[in-house]
């Protein structure tokens, strides 16, 4: 089967049933979302969600977090993975938002990868959730689903993932195909386990075609 093919059924399918895929982080604006994408760098989002609102009812803008230590915030952080230096990127990356931006986020991914603890992968997620940006955020599920369905070739790193995705899929649909990825390895295609018997993308999935009898045969 041609890449082509692959790509066109996966839109269909997904443009079918989950037309509305979004991020699963809660925020209220612009500035929550960054802090929530930087606080699920190796965390679920379901933790971060259990800890954001006692930060946002505490520090809700870049103002108020501008003036927070590294110890208040990693007092409030201390459940998620890395609180250390999730603390210190939060404290820097509000104060240069105040500096440079006057608190307002910058919507282009260069000048995100300024702000501390914020990397390509969290400003495409920020560019394209909040502008709908055609920005493909890499982050394992969509590296391993992508490499798993067909849907790239040889891609090696986040960045040629991300190149190939954005070379095939039509602008208009990249920021919602980053859910779409996304939400399937979480869900689906996870890690250890593939639920291939219910999954409905095994007519183009690569995987599925390869280890097809070994599926069938374990499901008994």
């Amino acid at each position: 089967m041609r890449i082509g093919e692959r790509y066109k059924f996966l839109i269909a399918y997904f443009l079918e049933h989950s037309p509305e895929a979004e991020t699963e982080l809660i925020y209220d604006d612009p500035f929550q979302l960054l802090v929530a994408v930087i606080l699920s760098a190796q965390c679920t989002d379901k933790r971060v969600n259990m800890t954001t609102p006692f930060i946002f009812e505490k520090y809700p803008d870049a103002l108020s977090m501008s003036k927070a230590t590294v110890d208040e915030l990693f007092a409030l952080i201390k459940s998620i993975s890395y609180p250390n230096n999730k603390a210190k990127h939060l404290a820097g990356m509000s104060k240069l938002l105040m500096e440079k931006y006057k608190g307002i986020v910058p919507m282009t991914v260069d000048e995100l990868v300024e702000l501390p603890g914020v990397g390509r992968k969290t400003a495409n997620v920020v560019t394209s959730v909040i502008d709908e940006q055609p920005n493909m955020a890499v982050d394992t599920h969509v590296f391993r689903v992508s490499a798993r369905i067909g849907l790239t070739v040889d891609a090696r790193t986040p960045v040629a993932t991300e190149k190939q995705l954005i070379r095939h899929l039509p602008k208009e649909y990249v920021y919602r195909a980053h859910h779409w990825l996304i939400l399937h390895g979480r869900y689906v295609c996870v890690a250890r386990k593939p639920k291939c018997n219910s999954c409905n993308l095994r007519p183009v999935c690569k995987y599925y075609s390869k280890h097809a009898f070994e599926i069938l045969k374990s499901q008994g």
